[in-house]
């Protein structure tokens, strides 16, 4: 979609798109949420009934998605009948996992095929304690209704899906006999997800926490369930179709969750109780002290309309109730943004059937922790992610009761209502109530107990699963105080959501380097058997804070830098002397070569060189060497570069005030051209053209009292009609450039020219700089549609019929092949191009932005350009790109140890051969990603190396080498590697993988494929490094667990899974974008940050802590501040206080606010100026200028702003959080199984 939005589009990118309309207002349910933070989930009402959303739809596997080969094993069943265990674990050590209390558990369902390896051992019976407790969980194996909903439809708002989630099994095995409600299991094993199962009988005592048990993976609490008994119709599966989810043939019990692990109640397989009928152990799980409550059948609540968020018929999310805004924000539930205390999940609230959100339970479960833990585990407790499970003290009852805040309102959004009060209050259970689902009669009569509580559908509790939020504080408080320092091997750093400090100290600071994993595995079996891509996301220029030190510059002279003889590495910390000193091995390919007499220095005791820390390249990870004669082109030493400013003047580009614009600023702007130094006059030269159908060039010599015009009217054979007097210097020519520039907008005032060119306009930049000699820059500024009569003519081929077909892959094909070729000559020259587009209509990015995205350029877009509303953001946008640092005619080569090597390239450059990656332009903003395959084994001592050496012409004319290296560690054992991934990197590199796969494959094809990869990813975890646990918890490694919430983030990005307003331009736009972009803006494009003004400090320096991107957080009284990375937009809510609206807006009416501003006013007032400040500093740190758009509550904006909340569903049938991971829970347990 465009980006630059206006105000009055709907189009998540400011187009004003029809679609948007169709976003169901304000709820996503359609109904408005009303203020506050929506009630919080009630109380688990029971396990929802199975996933039955669709998997979003597409969601199949991925046809042709290459996915890395990895195996997964880690198996998550969400299927499978036992509870979901979303807690996760902290990476288990490597040893071999760690296993629960001696239970025996199967983990895969019976009916589960197991894909790849064997599991360790053959399934064994699980013990019934081991269980985590389902509440009422049902097999979703078994016959499920069938997935209407697409996957994409996600419950409307997260909570819901979460609860939705908790509530049902994801598993598609049929639901237990107990019946649609969990019946209650015997009391006889202890649930394992107590912490899940909030309404269990306060005769169950709450389990101590499972000292023994690693943390090695968090598993998600499951939702805990807000009812009290296991009774609820989770077991139901989904109505909506949950085929993707479901497996066929009932499951087989689950094994039970590690006590430490968090796990999602599954619901048994119908043929087995849901609990296992085994006692429960005496571990010091939870004990749910009383019988569990009978399922009732769960309550017979309907189940939603697949369509509708509620998507768990186990009962309407919380959020779609209407309370959710109008109540008054939940008491108890800690409000997203704190740090809960469970890392893994949001806060659990206070209620009973929460997890107790300190420690409170015995156990010390870690935020993360999952639910109940088994029995025979005991607490979940120690795996580090688990959510905690109710303390003992916690109130059996009915967890919906407990539930901090109020109960949804049966109107939820999006849920229908719940029969029993479903979601609300608990009630007793209904003792008659019918299994929705057939074979499921039997299932909440049951349990010898009756449940306390009434059945309410138990759904996952978004409090109970990963939070982003809660992670990125976890490690700003972890990892924000200490200086990072480079020189440990294989370190993780910290997130880039984290300010830190780098101290270089060997190894490249991660703001030029980001690896996927700091461990990468020694052998390309455990590559594929992980499937955990093995890349590195560099940005070579990146700007460094004022703290750090640029890269020192290292001079050899006439000799130039030193090199391995053979792989030509160059000299780094990784080079070993030897022989006194005399020669040095290479540390990348083990070659010995002689040090030049003028290098020679002696070796002290340790076997270093005693002038090693005086040399940066000795010391350091990353440094420049001036490069010699023979690193030039033609072993010519380099002119100093060009700027050519190529102008569009037909009637559409001076009708919008964009060429008066250009000209007025370029005035301004030639005084801040790009030099070395700030005090130092820039050297570089420009030049100017305009066009339309024709070309007019200018000559602005200095000895000239006017500009002249040349034109070229013969546009199939372009040429510059003059040399001399059109690159000048600026400072020589100035008088003669302003009098250009005034006369410019004047001279085309009158035009009635619509036609233009582009192919030619480009051809033209270029032969002006090779007839210079030099490379350089073109700035193109261009309205329309290229459809006048020359070389690279377009025709308009937007077809919105293609969008979801096999053909739609076309439309992100060029057209012609003419710019293909155009950019291959401009990379020869050092010719990079900007396109600065201002379209009114189809421009055909995907073809138009074929040259600046293979020479390093940037594309930037403003769709419906209206001088007003978007002249600050486009000049912003000009002034960034003109001053920002850069390098031309750039060559970048990938050096790596033996045993790995680069095979794959991602980015905006042009590549002749396997191992180049050509820049014609290369600025500070730019990354190009790397994929390494082994190609041998690799040893844990010496670990992995690798080298990245960019050759550039800086903008004053000199050729330089700057030099990044990274070391990595390398192991043997699987968990190592879980231990040492960053979760944000994969994301980038995913998210860059599959922009680029839509090129020749189908949309859909592309989606399966990524949820395939990470399913795998996450099944081998399971498999391999897990503590044993049923096979109905969810576990995921510590450093990943928030994997499937970014990766639904891209899933369901406007690229992969547009909404129908999204224009064919604007997914080419994004698709080129995010190509380039580093894992910092790719990080806030896809999880958005929201923060609530509201609460904001002006006391302070530190911001609001920011909330999960999800409309039931927000709260009617509030303000919000959500920044995309493209886009910032201030929500107000209707019954924000009058004081902060004078503050902010200096009016205390809310019907006052005027919804077009794009700037808020500077009042004097400490909360007016901190929030300019904010507003701000947010703008600085992106690479794009953000316009702000003020978004008020049911307004028709708000439909651009909830796109942007991706933890809902959205309009386009794109999954909720929960609902996905769900899915993704089936999708490990179909590997597993």
């Amino acid at each position: 979609m465009n980006v630059n939005q206006q105000p009055h589009m709907a189009s998540p990118y400011g187009q004003p798109q029809p679609g948007y309309q169709g976003y169901p207002q304000s709820g996503y349910g359609g109904q408005h949420v009303p203020g506050g933070y929506p009630a919080q989930y009630a109380p688990y009402n029971g396990p929802a009934s199975a996933y039955q959303q669709g998997p979003p739809q597409g969601y199949s596997p991925y046809a042709s998605f290459p996915s890395k080969a990895l195996a997964a094993n880690l198996v998550s069943d969400l299927s499978s009948s036992s509870p979901l265990d979303l807690g996760m674990r902290g990476p288990p050590t490597s040893g071999a996992p760690p296993v629960s209390a001696a239970q025996a558990y199967s983990q895969f369902g019976q009916s589960e095929v197991q894909n790849g390896p064997p599991p360790m051992g053959a399934p064994q019976q699980r013990p019934p304690v081991s269980q985590p407790y389902n509440q009422g969980g049902m097999n979703l194996s078994g016959p499920q209704p069938p997935y209407n909903q697409q996957f994409g439809a996600p419950p409307t708002s997260m909570q819901q899906m979460t609860s939705q989630m908790a509530g049902m099994q994801v598993g598609s095995t049929v639901p237990s006999p107990a019946g649609p409600g969990y019946a209650p299991p015997t009391m006889s094993q202890a649930p394992a997800s107590a912490a899940f199962t909030p309404s269990v009988p306060s005769s169950f005592a709450t389990t101590s926490t499972v000292p023994s048990q690693p943390p090695p993976a968090e598993r998600v609490p499951q939702s805990t369930p807000s009812q009290p008994y296991y009774g609820a119709p989770a077991q139901q599966p989904f109505p909506t179709a949950a085929p993707p989810f479901s497996t066929p043939g009932p499951a087989q019990p689950p094994a039970p969750p590690l006590a430490s692990q968090q796990s999602f109640p599954q619901a048994p397989p119908p043929s087995q109780p849901p609990f296992s009928s085994a006692p429960p152990q005496a571990a010091p799980t939870v004990s749910y002290g009383g019988p569990l409550p009978p399922v009732q059948a769960a309550h017979p609540r309907a189940p939603p309309p697949t369509s509708q968020s509620s998507a768990f018929p186990g009962g309407p999310p919380p959020t779609s109730t209407p309370s959710q805004y109008p109540g008054p924000p939940m008491p108890q539930q800690p409000p997203v943004s704190q740090p809960s205390p469970f890392h893994s999940g949001p806060p659990p609230t206070t209620a009973a059937g929460f997890p107790p959100q300190g420690g409170a339970p015995p156990r010390p479960l870690h935020p993360g922790m999952q639910g109940p833990p088994l029995a025979s585990q005991g607490p979940l407790m120690s795996q580090a992610n688990h959510v905690a499970p109710p303390q003992p003290g916690m109130l059996p009852g009915p967890q919906t009761a407990g539930i901090a805040g109020p109960p949804p309102q049966p109107g939820m959004q999006g849920y229908p209502p719940q029969q029993n009060g479903a979601f609300g209050q608990v009630r007793g259970p209904q003792p008659g109530y019918a299994g929705p689902y057939p074979g499921q009669q039997g299932y909440g009569a049951a349990p010898p107990a009756p449940a306390p509580a009434p059945a309410a559908p138990k759904r996952l509790d978004p409090d109970s699963i990963p939070s982003p939020i809660q992670v990125i504080e976890d490690d700003k408080a972890n990892k924000g105080s200490e200086p990072f320092v480079t020189g440990v091997r294989g370190q993780a750093p910290p997130l880039v959501t984290t300010n830190f400090q780098v101290k270089d100290q060997g190894n490249a600071s991660p703001r030029f380097i980001r690896c996927t994993a700091y461990n990468i595995p020694c052998t390309s079996d455990m590559a594929k058997q992980s499937q955990v891509p093995l890349a590195a996301v560099i940005k070579p220029l990146a700007t460094l804070p004022p703290d750090e030190n640029p890269p020192y510059i290292v001079d050899h002279g006439e000799s130039g830098p030193i090199r391995c003889n053979r792989c030509k590495a160059y000299m780094c910390p990784y080079m070993q002397f030897i022989e006194g000193g005399r020669r040095f091995q290479c540390g990348f390919c083990s070659c010995v070569t002689e040090v030049p007499p003028s290098y020679f220095q002696h070796l002290d005791h340790t076997g270093k060189r005693v002038d090693c820390c005086d040399r940066p390249e000795l010391s350091m990870g990353s440094y420049e060497f001036l490069a010699t004669v023979d690193y030039c082109k033609n072993n010519k030493i380099p002119q100093p570069p060009a700027f050519i400013f190529l102008i569009d003047v037909s009637y559409n580009a001076v009708k919008n005030g964009m060429v008066r614009i250009v000209c007025q600023e370029l005035k301004t702007l030639l005084d801040y051209l790009p030099s070395e130094h700030p005090d130092v006059q820039s050297n570089i030269r420009v030049g100017f053209v305009t066009y339309n159908k024709v070309l007019h060039f200018y000559n602005v010599k200095a000895s000239l009292a006017q500009p002249q015009m040349m034109v070229v009217s013969d546009v199939a054979d372009m040429f510059v009609p003059l040399l001399d007097g059109f690159l000048v210097n600026v400072s020589e020519s100035r008088v003669v450039i302003e009098s250009l520039l005034d006369q410019i907008p004047d001279m085309f005032a009158d035009t009635r020219e619509t036609e233009t060119v582009f192919g030619p306009v480009i051809q033209a930049g270029l032969e002006a700089l090779k007839a210079a000699d030099c490379a350089g820059k073109l700035f193109v500024f261009h309205s329309s549609l290229p459809i006048a009569e020359a070389p690279g003519k377009l025709k308009n081929r937007e077809d919105k019929k293609l969008v979801g077909t096999d053909k739609e892959k076309s439309l992100f094909q060029p057209q012609v092949s003419f710019y293909a070729n155009l950019a291959k000559e401009c990379v020869t020259q050092g010719c990079c191009v900007d396109l600065f587009l201002f379209p009114n209509q189809y421009v055909d990015v995907a073809t138009l932005g074929v040259v600046p995205t293979s020479t390093g350029g940037s594309v930037y877009k403003y769709t419906y350009f209206q001088a007003q509303s978007d002249q600050e953001r486009f000049l912003n946008d000009l002034r960034k790109d003109i001053q920002k640092p850069m390098g031309f005619d750039a060559v970048m080569r990938v050096r790596t140890s033996t045993g790995i090597r680069a095979t794959d390239f991602f980015g905006s450059f042009y590549m002749s051969n396997t191992t180049d990656v050509e820049l014609a332009g290369l600025d500070c903003d730019k990354t190009v990603t790397v994929e390494f395959r082994h190609d041998d084994k690799l040893s844990e001592e010496t670990g992995a190396l690798m080298q990245c050496a960019v050759l550039y012409t800086s903008c004053s004319g000199q050729r330089r080498l700057r030099i990044h290296n990274m070391a990595v560690n390398c192991c043997a054992q699987l968990a190592d590697l879980y231990r040492n991934c960053e979760t944000d990197t994969i994301i980038n590199f995913f998210a860059k993988y599959a922009y680029r796969s839509v090129l020749n494959n189908p949309t859909k094809n592309v989606r399966d494929s990524l949820v395939n990869q990470c399913a795998q990813i996450l099944a081998c975890y399971r498999k391999n490094c897990a503590s044993p646990s049923s096979a109905g918890q969810l576990i995921l490694p510590e450093c990943m667990k928030l994997l499937p919430v970014y990766l639904n983030c891209v899933l369901k990005s406007d690229v992969l899974h547009p909404g129908a307003d999204v224009s064919l331009d604007d997914r080419a736009y994004l698709r080129q974008l995010v190509s380039a972009m580093d894992v910092a803006e790719s990080h806030v494009f896809f999880y958005p940050r929201l923060l609530p003004v509201h609460k904001l400090d002006v006391e302070s320096n530190v911001l609001p802590v920011a909330i999960r991107d999800s409309e039931e957080r927000l709260s009617k009284g509030g303000i919000y501040l959500l920044e995309t990375g493209l886009n910032l937009f201030l929500w107000v809510g209707a019954n924000s206080q009058q004081e902060l609206l004078q503050n902010i807006f200096g009016t205390p009416a809310f019907s006052q606010i005027d919804a077009n501003m794009t700037s808020l006013p500077i009042l004097d007032n400490p909360y007016s100026k901190r929030l300019n400040e904010i507003i701000e500093s947010f703008r600085v740190q992106r690479s794009r200028y953000m316009k702000l758009m003020v978004v008020k509550q049911e307004d028709k904006l708000e439909l651009i702003f909830k796109h942007f909340l991706v933890e809902d569903k959205n309009n386009s049938g794109g999954a909720s959080y929960v609902d996905f991971l769900c899915h993704m829970h089936k999708e490990i347990r179909q590997l597993l199984s």
